[in-house]
């Protein structure tokens, strides 16, 4: 409301009086036009009143729907929750406050006890499920945040914090996986993960049943009734992706599991590299792969979990060199070590350093798990099985008992590693989420606002909408007209531009009087000396008088034909600048409106040359009227310039005739430049904007009534999809953005 300039006539009168007693009134410090004075009094005066009304209204505003009407309604919610079909579950304490509460009741002492005796003889099940009550309510929330943040699709826009597990092919990683799942995941030779795999583990309370869900191509969702299922149905989501074969796709899988075996946990399981291709495979496999896994291991927001065997050097695996190129100080990188049941007798101690950290050093360190060799699979040893049979490893292992005593041994240990390590980065990145996103939404919002709403359906409002757009267009060509079209910060109304160039036309002919000046004793003499007749010394021959303004004023010609041309430049850029910003989504009315604008400038193009020429043709007919005539000549006669030291540049003395002449002469050519300075300009703001520009609105308003209308408004396809994209992006930016406001994580 603020750009409708307005103010009550009383208010802006006191205001405006205010403002040219203010003694201050000329910040300049020099001397300054009347009209740019009076304009800084009005805009003193109504920035004044505006200032004033913003410093209340603003506020005003704020604060009634801010503070007044928001938590007014809150309130209204609040109490509208007493009569919730819930209403019972929502005054359900956290476990926390009940054991702060059983901790004033001198009863925590006893729960402390019992928990060091769990801590020191647990079962296998119980290392799985390590974490208590009070910490996984503050897992949860983060991880859960991510997740949704995840299922909206944002990662296409932005990164989210992540886990990435990346190894050599037959590394051990799907092993790894598998164990701190719960589910067997699909195993065999060559490349196995052919997608990227997104496993989210929800560990939820005793006695709920087991769950999965598998999800992919945004629209397919299959339930799992158990664990055994989820190998095949993994398997048939890669097939449905990647085919049949052994290639890769960039397409994720999101697989879900909710069992009381698992910790809160997300990890993004990536395609094994593979170092030669087989059978069908793609001769390029082991780029595509690296090509892959860089998308993801790249983003600060993820840490890489790399996979190596304990039984090879570390510093031959792809896996850490590529974790080292995008993470070249380990900020993000943990190494896990597997296989070390296959580590040689007397190599122990170099995978003792590299747990040590001494190798390759990296910031989060190492850690070692063994899992299930192929052997176990074959012998049906379960997971719980497994997870004994590790414990049992490392504390009878005599280089690798004390891991397993710091925490950087087995999969129980690795697990709550994981989850803690998961649980920081979302925490540290949540500021740079938001930034992000708010970035984002105000960036999708401008370049939705460029592209307009799109064409509606409906046959009466396509029409309408023609009938808006063009309308649109010839306000912006009227506003051209009247100088008064919005251009911005960074642009230049047209007429500013032309003024600039009939600035330099009225320039021209000042340099010309100069060069008259100048030049017109020689002139005046030649002619004299060849053209004078019976005329006595002081009378003016009207024939020479008459040639030399012909002349001078034949060199005027020529440059008021440039003129015409870089003011026609200048209002065909603007105009067809104007077109596009509004019919290039349309190609059929940008083909259509073309025609017409080029026809019809031409068409003015050569009714104002044809003027400016006649223009040129009259200034040959030598004529003033007297009166002004006189008063220019008497003028001419008493100038500085033309006293008696203007003649003394030779020592011969200077005829009456020549003097006269001159004198003439530079009154006429006064009254001419005068003449043309504003005749010129009018001829092509005539033609060129007026004529012309209401030429072309007449003609858009014809298309409206054209056989073909409909089709004009026929977007682009890219536009139209553009549209659509960023759209679905709006609303995902703005779920995203509603999840954060609702989630308040804390570590």
């Amino acid at each position: 409301m603020e750009k409708i300039i307005y103010s009550q006539g009383g208010l802006y009168s006191r205001q405006l009086e205010a403002a040219k007693l203010t003694p201050n009134a000329n910040p300049f410090g020099k001397a300054i036009n009347a009209d740019i004075r009076e304009m800084t009094h009005h805009l003193k005066a109504y920035f004044t009143i505006t200032s004033d009304r913003l410093a209340n209204q603003v506020p005003l505003i704020l604060l009634y729907h801010m503070m007044e009407q928001y938590l007014v309604n809150v309130k209204t919610a609040m109490l509208g929750m007493i009569r919730h079909k819930d209403a019972g579950s929502f005054i359900q304490e956290k476990s926390d406050i009940a054991k702060k509460r059983e901790y004033l009741l001198k009863r925590m002492e006893r729960l402390r006890k019992a928990r060091q005796v769990l801590a020191k003889s647990p079962t296998m099940l119980e290392d799985i499920s390590h974490l208590s009550q009070h910490y996984e309510e503050k897992v949860r929330p983060c991880i859960d945040l991510v997740d949704s943040l995840r299922s909206l699709g944002v990662e296409q826009d932005l990164a989210l914090p992540a886990i990435a597990v990346i190894g050599d092919q037959s590394s051990g990683k799907s092993s790894v996986l598998e164990a701190l799942s719960g589910v067997a995941l699909p195993r065999g030779t060559g490349i196995v993960t052919r997608c990227p795999l997104v496993l989210k583990l929800k560990r939820v309370k005793k006695g709920t049943p087991w769950y999965g869900i598998i999800s992919y191509q945004s629209h397919i969702k299959v339930e799992l009734k158990n664990p055994a299922e989820v190998g095949d149905a993994v398997a048939k989501a890669q097939n449905a992706l990647a085919g049949q074969g052994k290639g890769i796709s960039h397409e994720m899988i999101n697989l879900e599991i909710r069992s009381t075996n698992v910790p809160d946990l997300t990890l993004i399981d990536l395609p094994g590299i593979a170092r030669v291709a087989t059978g069908n495979q793609s001769q390029d496999i082991e780029e595509q792969i690296k090509k892959l896994i860089e998308t993801f291991i790249k983003k600060q927001e993820t840490i890489n979990l790399v996979v190596v065997p304990a039984n090879v050097d570390i510093a031959t695996t792809e896996a850490l060199k590529m974790a080292k190129t995008v993470d070249p100080n380990g900020q993000r990188t943990l190494g896990i070590l597997t296989k070390p049941d296959l580590v040689d007798k007397g190599a122990e101690d170099n995978v003792v350093s590299t747990l040590n950290n001494l190798v390759i050093p990296l910031k989060k360190g190492y850690m070692m798990v063994k899992c299930r060799g192929q052997l176990d699979i074959n012998d049906n040893l379960s997971l719980t099985k497994a997870l004994e049979k590790e414990r049992r490893f490392f504390g009878n292992h005599t280089h690798f008992r004390i891991f397993l005593d710091e925490g950087k041994a087995s999969i129980p240990h690795l697990s709550e590693r994981l989850t803690k390590e998961l649980v920081s980065h979302i925490n540290r990145s949540l500021p740079q989420l938001e930034k992000q996103i708010k970035e984002k939404l105000e960036k999708t919002s401008t370049e939705l606002r460029m592209l307009g709403d799109g064409v509606p359906q409906d046959v009466t409002e396509r029409d309408n909408f023609l009938i808006e757009k063009i309308s649109s267009f010839n306000q912006v060509l009227t506003d051209i007209v009247s100088a008064e079209e919005d251009v911005g910060d960074t642009d230049t109304r047209v007429f500013t531009k032309i003024r600039r160039e009939f600035s330099n036309w009225k320039t021209e002919l000042n340099n010309k009087a100069t060069q008259l000046q100048e030049h017109l004793r020689d002139e005046v003499e030649e002619y004299t000396r060849i053209h004078r007749g019976k005329e006595l010394p002081g009378f003016v021959n009207y024939k020479t008088f008459q040639n030399i303004v012909r002349r001078h004023v034949e060199d005027l010609e020529e440059p008021a034909m440039n003129l015409l041309q870089t003011t026609t430049d200048i209002i065909r850029i603007a105009v067809n600048k104007t077109t596009s910003s509004f019919f290039e989504a349309y190609p059929n009315l940008m083909r259509a409106a073309k025609d017409p604008l080029e026809d019809l400038r031409e068409q003015e193009y050569e009714r104002a040359e044809e003027r400016l020429r006649s223009q040129f043709k009259m200034e040959k007919i030598v004529y003033s009227q007297d009166g002004i005539y006189s008063r220019q000549l008497e003028a001419a006669k008493s100038r500085p310039e033309y006293s008696d030291t203007f003649w003394k540049r030779s020592s011969k003395v200077i005829n009456a005739d020549v003097r006269e002449t001159a004198h003439h002469l530079n009154a006429y050519f006064t009254i001419t430049s005068d003449r043309l300075a504003n005749q010129v300009p009018l001829i092509l703001l005539y033609h060129m904007m007026e004529q012309y520009l209401v030429n072309v609105k007449t003609a858009m308003l014809g298309m409206i009534r054209h056989k073909d209308a409909g089709s004009f408004i026929q977007e682009k396809s890219d536009i139209a999809k553009k549209r659509e994209y960023l759209l679905k992006r709006m609303e995902r930016l703005r779920k995203a953005r509603q999840v954060l406001a609702k989630s308040v994580p804390s570590a």
